[in-house]
């Protein structure tokens, strides 16, 4: 009890502190609208045309991310996973310079891919507005302002989390709120504010602060060219 009913009281706290309903809006033109400007506001033609990025998340993973090849280089601790991230079968696992085989190398094929999907979202999720089964809805804030909800139905590792964009006077993303499977409350907050303009013009987050955490990625390089 000396352990678990402070982090209950807590809880208890905090849900009725920030849980929220996910909110209700229209999908169509005005939400499509609103995810361009927030597009454009970061240069996205520039991200575009970003065919390599290399960052390090957290100072934990380090990833060399080959996006036209679709392929990325994933490492932690003393692993090195070489993901092919249109067919995952062809992925290969290390340990040192020791090839793993087997069960142990499909196990850190999966937690490389679930590192990737994690790391790269915080990375440049404002860029997956339009991915391949996403929704999006124009939402009004108490504050009367525009929010833009974008739903993921499928893809990534946990299919049907919903975000919630806010964004500042330039139509910068400020935070977003978060209605996500992994999180026992719903709308949590985590900052979109500390942006820096990279090698190739894309701007892309370096800080993210998520209630007490701070999310850094830093190490981070672009390039037009394949490093294959």
């Amino acid at each position: 009890m000396f352990f678990t009913l402070p982090t209950l009281l807590l809880y208890v706290f905090m849900y009725f502190k920030y849980n929220e309903a996910l909110p209700i809006g229209p999908e169509g033109e005005a939400a499509d609208e609103l995810a361009s400007q927030m597009l454009n506001s970061l240069n996205f033609e520039a991200y575009k045309s970003t065919t390599y990025i290399e960052f390090t998340f957290k100072k934990r993973h380090h990833f060399k991310w080959d996006r036209a090849q679709n392929s990325c280089e994933v490492y932690w601790k003393n692993y090195r996973v070489d993901l092919d991230l249109n067919r995952h079968q062809l992925s290969k696992a290390y340990e040192g310079d020791k090839k793993i085989e087997g069960e142990d190398a499909q196990e850190l094929i999966d937690n490389a891919l679930k590192l990737f999907n994690n790391d790269s979202f915080w990375l440049v999720a404002p860029f997956k507005v339009f991915d391949p089964g996403t929704e999006r809805r124009l939402i009004q804030t108490k504050h009367q302002e525009d929010a833009l909800l974008v739903t993921y139905t499928n893809g990534g590792s946990t299919p049907g989390d919903s975000y919630l964009w806010h964004f500042n006077a330039s139509g910068q993303p400020e935070y977003f709120q978060m209605w996500v499977s992994i999180l026992p409350i719903d709308g949590l907050e985590a900052s979109w504010s500390d942006w820096t303009t990279t090698d190739t013009g894309a701007q892309l987050p370096t800080f993210h602060q998520f209630l007490a955490f701070g999310f850094e990625i830093d190490a981070i390089k672009t390039t037009r060219d394949s490093m294959n």
